[in-house]
């Protein structure tokens, strides 16, 4: 028995030094990057091969799917939905990507599509085929965020929507153009698994454990079904997978443009099966729904007629276009609103990009839904349940014109509450009830706020609070496995899936965690500690606050008295100087955010 094979088994679950294993982890996967970017294939798999053999690795990999991921607790056609310390260990030790391949099928679960009455399917696998997937994930990505295409943004590490709308808007802010907005019919469901396993071109190991997955069927309501084609959703590989085969089309719809010119007005973006394809000339435009149906044909996919369109952004019966949640549309303007150029010269229009209006009937919808399933409940329950939602929407759309969406939806939910209000005290005046739920602060007189003994003061959080903060696009083919954390962890202090209570904390810290010393990378879970517990005293103020990777946050709480015992007392926290600083802050803000 080696040595590290015993230093291994001493471990205790919850005093593994995660730290340590991301670091390995990350190191080999930076080394995977650079070798697929020298077109070095012989370093690049031999790499996958440590890397899928590596102890931390195979930690991580575990961790993630059975505590971190949000579907940690799903149950595959196993039943198996929680582990315990000694399971996991145990489950660590059972993965392998060798000859002697097998997979278990997919549990089908049915889930409704946002938005109507369709519902999507959702494979599941089980929770071994689930670590070994993340395992097999951790050696694949970073060679093919080597690869991957520039104007590509979707389930990308480091990448996300607000990148996708600003290379949007970076293509059209100063020209017209026609669009191809497009939509993939049932993506995942149709790839071609050969075409899908050519594009590959792995080792022998993995494609044939990636084959294994995605030839094992499905069990819906207890019958088996075969999968000849797609890639379950609901797996941890399967949006890397998804990506892959829709890798190159980009290059493909580039390939029209035969000047350096031509291919300035060009332009391609890409989110996950969503697309768009923009330029000034619609011959153009319909030349690339040609090549892109063609090019789809493939790997076995067709765009979806009912989502396809050609639209112009400012000319039309209906200018502009919906891309992710956002209305996309040029308006014309007089001289002194219009846009201009780079030179100064004006442009006679304005590019505005602003919420959709089905993503604002939906977020009203959702408000509503709220409030009236709350009608019997305290105001404070009601608060801590509306204010997630409110500033999850509006952090969403603070990158673009939404000043005014904001206003009418504060507007909207003051009907809600005033009716939520009133049908609690149907006999009371309306100063009553405006006494009682209500409250000023500064020059606000209408604060919606309460306090209760469970939960204490809490106020609602308002749309119009957000502040508008312009996105800066990710530049180029840029990759968190690059290894300038310097540039990853700056982007992280100003992304927008990011709350402002995180923002602020990561600023304080210089982007590092304040146990470890380790800068944040994108993708890492992270939590807001309180230096102090709240069990010891501590109080929610941002004075009071640090924020952790989710594995320092464990092994800090551990210790400091926060699930009731303290390993050492010479460990014990001492009160900062800092804490007396008595500016408060609500205490709806979630202790656990991150990026989305």
């Amino acid at each position: 028995m080696s040595r590290n094979t015993i230093n291994r088994r001493v471990y205790d679950w919850k005093t593994i030094p995660w730290q340590k294993l991301e670091r390995v982890v990350f190191k080999l996967q930076k080394r995977i990057y650079r070798a697929a970017q020298e077109g070095n294939r012989q370093k690049v798999r031999k790499l996958q091969g440590l890397l899928n053999r590596s102890w931390s690795a195979k930690m991580i990999a575990v961790r993630q799917v059975s505590q971190q991921n949000q579907g940690k607790k799903t149950a595959g056609v196993d039943g198996v939905k929680a582990l315990t310390p000694k399971q996991r260990q145990e489950l660590v030790s059972q993965l392998r990507v060798t000859k002697k391949v097998k997979a278990k099928p997919t549990r089908r679960v049915w889930i409704p599509k946002p938005g109507g009455d369709e519902k999507r399917p959702l494979g599941i696998p089980t929770m071994h085929d689930r670590a070994l997937q993340g395992l097999v994930k951790q050696a694949l990505e970073p060679e093919w965020e080597a690869y991957m295409e520039a104007n590509s943004y979707g389930f990308r590490s480091g990448r996300g929507c607000h990148d996708a709308i600003e290379a949007i808007f970076n293509s059209i802010k100063t020209k017209p153009k026609w669009v191809l907005d497009a939509d993939i019919a049932k993506c995942f469901d149709r790839i071609s698994h050969s075409a899908l396993l050519d594009k590959l071109n792995t080792t022998s190991p993995i494609r044939r454990q990636i084959r294994a997955w995605l030839k094992a069927g499905v069990i819906d309501q207890g019958t088996w079904q075969t999968t000849e084609t797609g890639t379950p959703q609901g797996g941890v590989i399967s949006p890397l997978l998804a990506n892959i085969a829709l890798h190159g089309l980009e290059k493909e719809v580039m390939s029209l443009a035969q000047t350096k010119k031509e291919k300035a007005k060009l332009t391609i973006v890409r989110y996950a099966d969503d697309f768009v394809v923009m330029h000034d000339d619609r011959s153009m435009i319909e030349q690339a729904r040609g090549v892109v149906e063609d090019w789809l044909k493939g790997i076995g996919l067709e765009l979806k007629a009912e989502k396809t369109r050609i639209s112009h952004t400012q000319e039309g019966e209906s200018p502009g276009f919906d891309f992710l949640g956002f209305n996309i549309r040029q308006y014309k303007m007089g001289k002194h609103r219009s846009g201009k150029n780079s030179n100064g010269t004006t442009l006679g229009f304005k590019t505005l990009i602003k919420p959709s209006n089905k993503s604002i009937r939906k977020h009203k919808e959702q408000l509503s839904q709220i409030v009236k399933s709350h009608k019997c409940t305290p105001q404070t329950a009601l608060i801590a349940k509306l204010n997630p939602v409110i500033r999850g929407w509006s952090n969403y759309f603070r990158t673009v014109v939404s000043k005014e969406t904001y206003n009418d939806m504060d507007n909207h939910l003051w009907k809600l509450l005033w009716q939520w209000a009133t049908r609690r005290h149907h006999n009371k005046s309306g100063q009553w009830i405006a006494k009682k739920y209500w409250t000023t602060e500064g020059k606000n007189h209408w604060v919606f706020a309460g306090k209760s003994r469970e939960i204490g003061e809490i106020t609602m959080a308002k749309h119009s609070e957000t502040e508008i903060v312009r996105h800066v696009k990710v530049k180029g083919t840029a990759s968190p496995f690059d290894g300038n954390l310097v540039y990853w962890s700056q982007r992280l202090r100003k992304s927008p899936d990011v709350s402002t209570r995180i923002i602020k904390l990561l600023k304080r810290q210089d982007g590092k965690c304040r146990l470890c010393g380790l800068t944040f990378k994108d993708g890492d879970k992270w939590e807001v500690d309180h230096i102090l517990p709240t069990s010891r005293g501590g109080k929610d103020w941002y004075a009071n606050l640090q924020l952790l990777h989710d594995y320092c946050h464990d092994y800090k709480s551990a210790r400091d008295g926060s699930k009731g015992r303290i390993h050492d007392k010479d460990d014990e926290t001492e009160e900062p100087d800092e804490v007396k600083v008595s500016r408060p802050v609500l205490k709806t803000s979630r202790s656990g955010d991150g990026l989305a």
